[in-house]
């Protein structure tokens, strides 16, 4: 397994080492699938007992039914839990009992003899044959070894009698502690059950009674110049990096691989899990910016390379469609069924938008493969996280070369109907207690997916879970500045806002300003989505773009930039967040503007220049301005006609914002809207506003505790103390934090503030913090 070395560690370290456990990775893998019953990964651990220094020792655990009962069966649960690793007892015999000292056990099953080999996830069931009692205990003799210490553990466990569960619900006691009450250990099922086989043809919605939902304002996919500014050097870095990471053959080189075709000599050490587990995703990676930023840079290498890329993986193809570095037989292993087939997917689809029409034939042919694969009724639950899969799936759908099978195969095998109801009910556990696999930041993919299922067929529950879905993680898990407050391997409870967990991961940031721009494109009127769209590029993706040195993993608010080495501190790595984050730094030209059918949409404030179609002729606009650095902004009309400019008023605005029109004031916007200009428009007029840009105070309201601590944003950008902070982000401000505005002088550099009475601080833009410096979001005040 992984994670013995720190080229090992990642936030997915246990992942490579328990899925080759239980990969399918042969037919004789798939019939004994078939035999077997499985339980689905594991949100959280039911049951864990004491650990000890050695691995032949007696612990028990047991659970009181309430009564005497006849016992018809046993089942044990092993842990399938990824961020703690597999501890199914080594050797263990289960007895049931009338009282609760076991003073006259009656056996059930003994497996004391010889060890019992790690089950991966397979459910343990034994026959009691009969055998009554009250009590029912599985007594361990031998324990598992987990990094230097031996326990064990077991997700569930279930007394059959009567044709059903008793022990759900019943309290539970151990040797170590005595009682426990009523534990994970006597849960009530999950609400689709245990096992990893989801079938469900009833969800799929016949195509003939879709009502597809078209989109109210469109993203350009070209069209958009940059002209200088923040945007337009953090897309140009963007490229630098795409070409001075990777070599063509480094990209490739898994697709070669799996097709037998071989590799050139002399390059790098391929990484255990980014890599090799996950093989292809790095081209996906690479597809994903490189084809985004190919539809607004000159760079002619970016586009030659990208070119090579699909080139390959069309050379490498099978003749049943299959496009995947990895065999089809390891669909299971890993991540490859979900994170890795919907990164080549997306890497693919851009690529395609930005010419390439070979990369959607490619495309097209793999998901005629896999809308009808065998594999199908177990994606969701035996892949790991395939739940993130979805997405892959829908944006097919929606490309030149869609079919209706690519949206009835999420239907049928994908589809989580009461995870629906949860969303569409704003119900918090849907997020944070997400019950199969376990809570992260990437369920907002399946919110991405679930909003793209409801433009397809038009079914309202879809848009009421992704909407309710979008308002829970806003209200609930969403940082100051816009980062995602959760992420796995750990207990994000509703606005815990942790700042020293390993949260606001940049990859949740993608997803989430993905899935507003979709809301934003549904409901251009509702200023709120851009608002969020806005935050993810100023405070996170800037933030985590390390120059070409590499793309940091966690936008953490607190400590030293990059101190810990699961952000990577901005190394050549493959990690989902530079995936993802060169992805949207790609992307960053279509989201200043968007088009409608009555005209065009101004959301975001860049130097800039659009031309778009419309009625058949070529309508363009540019826009001068200095943002964030300088609040003036001036459009300028490059066509003749009437149309509707629409002008964002931001949700961060201080007060009404005056728009004047060839230097008379026009109208007068409020926050949180979009001020609609429409009128006869003549070449060379112009639109001027300036943007009520001031201090917001927020005081920290999470878990942690932190004294009287407060963030500020100046407008939508996050600002963060730097100077006298100590390791962990402590600081303290000398003055009361209802001064503090008052007191901020600007300093030598744009958007830079020193503190009138306080020496020892200064403020500057989050996103401008280099690797290494020490900071906080979060000072303390007094």
């Amino acid at each position: 397994m992984p994670g013995d070395t720190l080229e090992g560690m990642n936030r997915r370290v246990f992942v490579a080492g328990l899925a080759g456990g239980f990969a399918a990775g042969s037919a004789r893998a798939q019939e004994q699938a078939a035999a077997v019953e499985r339980i689905a990964p594991m949100a959280r651990a039911g049951y864990r007992s004491k650990a000890s220094d050695t691995a032949d020792v007696s612990q028990w655990v047991q659970v009181d039914l309430g009564a005497d009962r006849a016992i018809e069966a046993v089942r044990l649960y092993p842990v399938y839990d990824l961020s703690t690793g597999n501890c199914f007892p080594v050797r263990y015999r289960v007895e049931a009992a009338k009282e609760a000292g076991f003073e006259e056990p009656a056996l059930i099953a003994d497996c004391t003899g010889a060890d019992d080999g790690n089950p991966g996830n397979e459910i343990r069931t034994f026959r009691a044959r009969s055998v009554a009692g009250r009590y029912v205990r599985v007594t361990v003799t031998r324990l598992r070894k987990r990094r230097d210490a031996f326990d064990f553990g077991l997700a569930k466990l279930d007394v059959i009698a009567g044709g059903r569960d008793v022990a759900e619900g019943r309290p539970t006691a151990d040797s170590a502690t005595g009682a426990l009450g009523v534990t994970e250990l006597t849960r009530a099922p999950r609400p689709m059950g245990e096992g990893v086989h989801t079938d469900n043809p009833e969800n799929v919605i016949p195509e003939r009674e879709w009502r597809r939902v078209a989109y109210r304002a469109e993203a350009p996919r070209g069209g958009v110049e940059l002209r200088g500014g923040v945007l337009k050097t953090a897309l140009d870095t963007n490229v630098r990096y795409l070409l001075e990471t990777w070599t063509f053959d480094e990209l490739v080189r898994e697709f070669r691989d799996r097709a037998g075709m071989g590799n050139p000599p002399g390059m790098r050490k391929q990484h255990p899990f980014w890599e090799r587990d996950l093989a292809g995703s790095n081209a996906g990676r690479f597809l994903m910016g490189a084809g985004n930023a190919a539809r607004w840079s000159g760079e002619p290498e970016l586009r030659v390379r990208m070119n090579q890329v699909v080139e390959t993986i069309s050379e490498c193809r099978q003749k049943n469609g299959y496009i995947m570095a990895y065999p089809e037989d390891s669909i299971f292993y890993s991540e490859r069924g979900g994170y890795t087939r919907a990164w080549v997917t997306h890497g693919l689809i851009e690529a395609g938008y930005a010419g390439n029409w070979e990369a959607f034939g490619l495309l097209r042919g793999y998901y005629d493969w896999f809308d009808g694969c065998p594999y199908l009724p177990e994606m969701l639950r035996r892949a790991v996280q395939g739940v993130q899969g979805m997405i892959g799936n829908t944006r097919m759908y929606f490309t030149p070369q869609g079919r209706a099978e690519d949206v009835t195969a999420i239907q049928r095998y994908f589809q989580e109907n009461y995870w629906l109801r949860q969303l569409a009910a704003r119900e918090q556990r849907a997020i944070w207690q997400y019950p199969y696999d376990r809570p992260h930041c990437y369920l907002i993919t399946d919110l991405e997916a679930y909003l793209d299922l409801y433009r397809a067929t038009g079914a309202a529950i879809y848009l009421d879970a992704a909407r309710g879905g979008w308002e829970l993680y806003r209200k609930d898990w969403e940082h100051v500045g816009g980062t995602i407050a959760i992420c796995e391997f750990g207990s994000y409870p509703p606005q815990s806002y942790l700042l020293h967990a390993e949260t606001g991961e940049l990859c949740g940031s993608v997803f989430w300003a993905l899935l507003s721009q979709r809301f934003h494109l549904l409901e251009p009127e509702e200023e709120k989505y851009v608002g969020e769209i806005e935050k993810s590029i100023y405070n996170v993706a800037l933030a985590n773009q390390a120059g070409t040195e590499g793309i940091v993993y966690h936008a953490k608010l607190a400590g030293t930039k990059g101190d810990n080495p699961a952000s990577y501190y901005a190394m050549h790595l493959n990690t989902c967040c530079a995936g993802q984050g060169t992805r949207l730094l790609g992307a960053l030209p279509e989201f200043i503007y968007s088009t409608a059918a009555d005209g065009i949409y101004v959301n975001l404030f860049e130097s800039s220049r659009i031309e778009w179609k419309r009625g058949g002729e070529t309508v363009g606009l540019e826009m001068e301005t200095r943002f964030p650095f300088e609040p003036g902004v001036r459009l300028r009309v490059r066509a003749a006609g009437r149309f509707a400019v629409h002008v964002r008023v931001p949700g961060w605005a201080t007060g009404a914002m005056a728009i004047e029109v060839n230097g008379k004031r026009e109208a007068t916007g409020q926050p949180g809207t979009y001020a609609r200009l429409e009128r006869e428009w003549k070449q060379g007029d112009t639109i001027a506003f300036t943007l009520p840009m001031g201090f917001r105070m927020t005081r920290y309201g999470g878990q942690e505790k932190i004294g009287n601590a407060w963030a500020l944003e100046y407008g939508p950008i996050l600002m963060a103390v730097t100077g006298e902070v100590d390791a962990q982000g402590g600081a303290a401000i000398p003055v009361r934090a209802e001064d503090l505005p008052g007191r901020l002088r600007a300093g030598e550099r744009a958007l830079e503030f020193t503190i009138d009475g306080d020496p020892r601080h200064r403020y500057v833009p989050y996103w401008q913090l280099d690797l290494g410096e020490t900071f906080t979001c979060y000072p303390a005040f007094a």
